[in-house]
């Protein structure tokens, strides 16, 4: 149990990559708070995992809601150890100029503004307790962006570069911070990366990937274990590829 006795938070956990690596660290002996904006699949998935799963909705660009999903977890489970950014938000595909400013500030809100919110409830529960880690979902499109993607590569770039900043920052107080670059995968988003959902998009985009797959939650929630357990100690700023070797 490379969890054991620990408490994470995992945002966007309804589904797709949030939903796989809450299933994982439960199954590594991590009690975990699902938190998502759509209560009905959210509470599915805790439900499923039972007593070692409590659900909050929150929208993760809400300070209040915020605040009150950290809250959650030191209320139900008496700590919090973990904190994953993973609820992610995009616009379809299709040239930059075509993207409304709404859907910009909402991509920013989510992807970004979401991670300092998260932070400024969270870093003082760690700094209380001696520590904690915590893992941004980015993206391979803030490491390789592509046309088509723009204002989403620059939120996942913007994700990134805080990853590597806040762990420079709380390395002092024993807060590790990494991140995780998957390639689109099996996610509810997935129809937005491509622009339409089809086969013929679907193999073009897989030629892309030297694996030849896209990615699949159990891919990052593996990956988020690693980077999450005690194996990782020594480990933050990192930002890893989990891309089938795409950014090669």
């Amino acid at each position: 149990m490379r969890l054991d006795g620990k408490t994470a938070i995992v945002t966007g956990a309804a589904s797709g990559f949030g939903e796989g690596i809450a299933e994982r660290f439960a199954e590594e002996g991590a009690r975990v708070v699902i938190a998502d904006i759509n209560e009905e699949a959210g509470r599915a998935v805790a439900d499923r995992l039972g007593a070692a799963a409590r659900f909050v909705r929150a929208d993760v660009a809400d300070d209040g809601d915020v605040a009150t999903m950290v809250a959650a977890a030191t209320e139900h489970f008496g700590q919090l150890d973990i904190l994953v950014n993973n609820a992610g938000y995009t616009h379809v595909n299709a040239p930059m100029l075509q993207v409304s400013e709404q859907e910009f500030d909402r991509i920013f809100a989510v992807n970004v503004k979401a991670i300092f919110l998260a932070a400024r409830h969270a870093v003082p529960v760690f700094r209380r307790h001696g520590g904690g880690v915590i893992l941004n979902i980015a993206s391979t499109a803030g490491v390789r962006p592509r046309p088509n993607l723009t204002c989403y590569n620059a939120s996942k770039g913007a994700a990134i570069t805080m990853t590597r900043s806040m762990a420079v920052e709380l390395a002092p107080d024993k807060i590790r911070v990494c991140a995780l670059n998957p390639v689109a995968g099996e996610t509810p988003l997935l129809a937005k990366f491509l622009g339409e959902d089809t086969p013929e998009r679907r193999a073009a985009f897989k030629a892309t990937v030297p694996l030849g797959r896209f990615s699949q939650p159990r891919d990052i929630a593996n990956a988020a274990l690693f980077l999450c357990s005690e194996e990782a100690e020594f480990l933050t700023g990192v930002c890893m590829e989990v891309d089938g070797g795409r950014c090669i």
